[in-house]
């Protein structure tokens, strides 16, 4: 019985491993290659990312009524409205207080590692597009312009919020009594049932991405970037291995660590795969639910950190503006400077949308505060390092969406939650 159960839980996540395995060697094995003017001579293994975008279109098809059922549901059927509020309130401050902890942790190891030794030479100078105000860097992200815009991935916190909205209208129009109520718990219910039918793809698709990432950018990567990422790299596993376990523990003692480190692999892997926080928000449900998080938690704290939730994004912004300063010749140092960069990495981190790239905005924020005399050159090689760090930058963010929410349900439910939910299994 306990081979077939391992069988049954491991088979996908060990054959979507492979299939990131077989995609990196294909991609080494079949590069991309251009000229000196950056034209496609041969396009080697990226003719296997459409077996990629496959499957994040499906998800994201997906994750919109999903997102909006969830949240909607959870609130729609809360017992207590001062429930509700307690919960996002939660929420909120461990996602800002987790984002400072990553961006001082970043910053101290810029300063002991700075990722550029020399300043650069000749940089090409980039485009830029026209810089928006803050009031309206706030309107975009907070509200959509109508209802159509509203339903799309790339409006996903004004979804979260109507969301959030609609879900309170309900519940104060009968709540869970409703047949408003019962039909969003359904349609919830069957958007799970879905994500498991398309999780079955997961394989090939993940083989399709690694591929195309292997091919563009095996061999391209410079000395400075290099050193970049091999500073970034080990910290986002080192963080995964410590922090999380601590607030695994924090939330749900021991048995929270132990609990955390059987699931944490199923979102952290599909967060690779993807490279996209939205993506994995189905996955990091399911764990939720397999863990027994209670279900109002999960269905809030998910789909806000997938927009919210950003250690990762606040590693990379740190390292990005580090990198700049370096590449400027300019002296990454004193109280002062540290404090405005932890401040900016966690804002900027807040509100980013959490699609592949979605961290543009952010990027041009930083480099509008801190380089605005060469924000035409620092914002492309801010670009280019966000793309570079992407994937283990988004794992932290999306798997630590789940480990957030051993912490809210601590807060919510008491410190003996896990206890009683492992109880009535």
């Amino acid at each position: 019985m306990k081979s077939k159960s391992f069988a049954r839980n491991y088979a996908l996540l060990i054959c979507m491993l492979g299939g990131i395995v077989g995609g990196c060697i294909a991609g080494a094995i079949w590069p991309c290659i251009k000229d000196d003017s950056g034209t496609v001579l041969r396009a080697g293994a990226t003719v296997l990312k459409p077996l990629g975008s496959v499957f994040i279109n499906l998800m994201f098809c997906i994750v919109v009524p999903m997102v909006f059922s969830s949240i909607a549901s959870s609130v729609a059927n809360m017992k207590s409205r001062k429930r509700a509020g307690k919960i996002m309130g939660t929420t909120i401050a461990a996602f800002v207080i987790t984002g400072a902890v990553a961006a001082a942790i970043m910053v101290v190891l810029m300063k002991l590692v700075p990722p550029v030794l020399v300043p650069w030479q000749d940089i090409p100078a980039g485009t830029v597009d026209e810089q928006k105000t803050m009031a309206e860097l706030v309107v975009s992200f907070f509200t959509a312009e109508d209802f159509v815009s509203l339903i799309s991935r790339k409006a996903m916190l004004p979804l979260i919020l109507f969301s959030m909205l609609f879900g309170f209208g309900v519940n104060l129009n009968g709540g869970s009594e409703s047949l408003t109520a019962k039909w969003l718990e359904d349609l919830s219910g069957c958007m799970m049932k879905v994500v498991k039918l398309v999780t079955y793809y997961a394989p090939i698709a993940f083989f399709g991405f690694f591929a195309d990432l292997t091919a563009t950018y095996g061999a391209s990567i410079a000395a400075d970037y290099g050193r970049a990422l091999a500073v970034y790299y080990p910290l986002c596993f080192l963080y995964i291995f410590t922090a999380f376990p601590l607030f695994a523990w924090f939330g749900g003692g021991r048995e929270g660590v132990k609990t955390m480190l059987r699931h944490i692999l199923r979102p952290a892997v599909t967060s690779l795969g993807t490279c996209s926080s939205v993506a994995t928000i189905p996955t990091n449900m399911e764990v939720a639910e397999d863990t027994g998080i209670p279900k109002d938690v999960s269905e809030i704290v998910v789909p806000l950190g997938a927009t919210m939730h950003m250690d990762g994004s606040c590693f990379s912004c740190v390292l990005k503006i580090a990198f700049l300063f370096g590449v400027f010749g300019q002296p990454f140092d004193g109280v002062d400077t540290f404090v405005k960069v932890i401040l900016v990495a966690v804002l900027s981190s807040v509100g980013m949308s959490g699609i592949p790239g979605g961290g543009y905005i952010g990027e041009f924020i930083m480099c509008s505060i801190f380089f605005p005399n060469q924000l035409e050159l620092a914002y492309p090689i801010a670009i280019t390092i966000g793309n570079l760090v992407d994937p283990p930058a988004t794992m932290i963010n999306s798997a630590g969406d789940y480990v957030v929410s051993f912490v809210v349900a601590r807060f919510t439910d008491g410190k003996d939650w896990l206890k009683k939910a492992s109880g009535q299994k």
